[in-house]
């Protein structure tokens, strides 16, 4: 399972039916616009687990469900799940049921899918063993239940084929997000290029010159390709201002008396409620931990200690805890003015044509994120983008 894939329930947030709404059908249309001007064949899967059974599975081009059968150890391979995209310039429409799970899509070649034990093994293309490693391609993250849709473009795991997310509302009023902006593609990889530091080892070639990616940050400090040492005189700096004042997160929009308060001590930021007494601790935090908000950043799904863990890894992330000491800081304006920071996440905000995406697990904390969202969807959309 990579990062994202466990992420679902977190960066795409369900909600409660309002039961005064019209329901939500079993499947609804899903338009794949291929705009990428690439000549070869496009495989488009839709993978998830069904709502109402649990169950992991795919999907056909008509919506039907299947589920996946009896992996084993090794990993055996799955079902042929691949649906024909459209041909460059061409639209396909497809039908998607209540899931949680993947839009994914693959230039020239379909994906190796593969099962266990345990279910599918998703594409982890940081292990060089993978059989995905070579192969261009990307995925889209949703959510469709009796509350509506929630469809997002996500750069969490890699920044690879660009893709632009929407939603046709009831109204017939359009939202997208997503698009990069002309000659976007290239310049999030030429940045990260040009950055010292080890920046640029995130990208990955084929053996015939093709870039077919940049690992997230989290996957570099993992195999190497970025020190584990990124974001160390940051985190020093941000140690030793709150060993003598106070961060104050207000971890909730709506509840703006809900504050937690911040103090170092020793290797240990011990966080208080209004009362005074510590409602949970942080060890000083290393790269992976910062990059993937999890280790001595976990955020669970509590009231408490994982909000103020999302608060504080987008603010490492953003380098916003020193000139800030009231976060989250929502003012993109402030973020990534530090010289260490997350570089990747800079670069892929600074190229989005409205400045938003899912560059680090919790880059929703301030609504920064790369979603659509509708409790009545009349059609979800998928633009794949030009590689430019």
């Amino acid at each position: 399972m990579t990062a994202a894939t466990a992420l679902i329930g977190t960066v795409i947030a369900l909600g409660t039916p309002d039961r005064a709404e019209a329901a939500v059908p079993d499947t609804i249309p899903l338009k794949i616009t291929n705009n990428s001007g690439r000549s070869g064949p496009v495989y488009i899967y839709d993978l998830g687990t069904q709502l109402s059974t649990g169950r992991q599975g795919w999907a056909d081009a008509g919506g039907t469900f299947h589920a996946w059968p009896a992996g084993g150890n090794p990993p055996t391979p799955a079902p042929d799940a691949a649906i024909t995209g459209p041909a460059s310039g061409q639209s396909t429409t497809i039908r998607i049921p209540k899931f949680s799970g993947r839009i994914y899509f693959s230039y020239d070649q379909k994906l190796d899918f593969r099962l266990t034990t345990g279910g599918l093994v998703q594409p982890a293309v940081q292990n060089p063993s993978d059989p995905n490693r070579n192969i261009l391609f990307s995925w889209s993250e949703y959510t469709l239940n009796d509350a509506g849709l929630w469809l997002n473009s996500t750069q969490v795991d890699m920044f690879s084929a660009p893709y632009a997310v929407g939603v046709q509302r009831g109204d017939g009023s359009v939202s997208t997000t997503g698009h990069l902006k002309a000659g976007g593609y290239t310049g999030v990889l030429n940045t990260l290029r040009g950055q010292s530091g080890g920046w640029g080892n995130l990208i990955q070639t084929r053996s015939d010159g093709t870039v077919l990616r940049a690992l997230s940050p989290l996957y570099g400090v993992e195999t190497g390709a970025l020190p584990a040492s990124a974001m160390a005189d940051y985190v020093n700096r941000v140690w030793q201002k709150y060993a003598t004042s106070t961060l104050t997160v207000t971890p909730f929009a709506g509840q703006p008396n809900t504050k937690y308060f911040g103090r170092v001590s020793g290797n240990v930021m011990n966080f208080t409620d209004s009362s005074g007494a510590v409602v949970t601790s942080f060890q000083k935090p290393d790269a992976s931990s910062i990059f993937g908000c999890h280790g001595l950043l976990d955020a669970p799904n509590d009231a408490v200690r994982g909000p103020i863990s999302r608060t504080l890894c987008a603010g490492y992330n953003r380098s916003t805890l020193l000139t800030n000491p009231n976060q989250p800081d929502s003012s993109p304006a402030n973020f990534y003015q530090d010289a260490v920071t997350n570089q990747y996440a800079r670069a892929i905000h600074a190229q989005m044509a409205d400045g938003k995406a899912y560059a680090f697990a919790f880059d929703d904390v301030g609504n920064q994120e790369s979603l659509v969202n509708d409790g009545n969807p009349q059609q979800a959309l998928l633009t794949l983008d030009p590689l430019s």
